[in-house]
């Protein structure tokens, strides 16, 4: 089980551009969908956790899911298959970058991977908000969180911990059905 944690989140770390939001679909691809190790409604609420922890999402994602499938062993081989492609990577990049830096290829180069890394973001959101089920309570919270944060500054802390408030007395006469 180590070594397919390990070859799974290490694969997910070497092949995804753009961070966290962005290995989202591809994790939730890999152990939802094709290993089958945890279930859809378990998936989404390890990313409502881990997104409310300190760290990077990814990392925090792989140390749960690695946890869950073999505990303490499980979770310290998730964060390092997930990390360890960032480190050698960004390795790489800071001892040839200083040289290549100002190059007008290299510039056009960076130029072309954010808006990929962006559409990469949005994608994730948008396969993240379908699987919710787009009901008016859930779009109603959604759109709460987003305005308060873009044009209120409400810290996303605060808008996680209200967001399960509401979600509390919105849901809770689903719950008893």
């Amino acid at each position: 089980m180590l070594y397919q944690l390990f070859s799974t989140f290490f694969k997910i770390g070497c092949f995804t551009i753009g961070g966290g939001y962005a290995m989202v679909p591809v994790i939730q691809r890999e152990v939802v969908e094709n290993k089958k190790w945890i279930s859809q409604d378990e998936f989404l609420d390890a990313i409502a956790l881990t997104n409310s922890l300190p760290g990077p999402l990814a990392t925090n994602t792989a140390t749960y899911v690695g946890y869950r499938m073999a505990g303490i062993p499980g979770a310290v081989t998730g964060v390092l298959a997930t990390a360890l492609p960032s480190f050698l990577i960004i390795l790489a990049i800071a001892v040839f970058f200083t040289t290549i830096k100002d190059s007008a290829a290299v510039q056009n180069i960076f130029k072309g991977i954010r808006p990929a890394v962006v559409s990469l973001i949005t994608f994730a959101v948008i396969k993240l908000a379908k699987s919710i089920g787009l009901k008016s309570k859930n779009l109603l919270i959604s759109l709460g969180t987003l305005l308060g944060m873009v044009f209120l500054n409400i810290h996303p802390i605060a808008a996680v911990i209200v967001s399960g408030i509401l979600g509390f007395f919105f849901f809770r006469e689903e719950a008893a059905k």
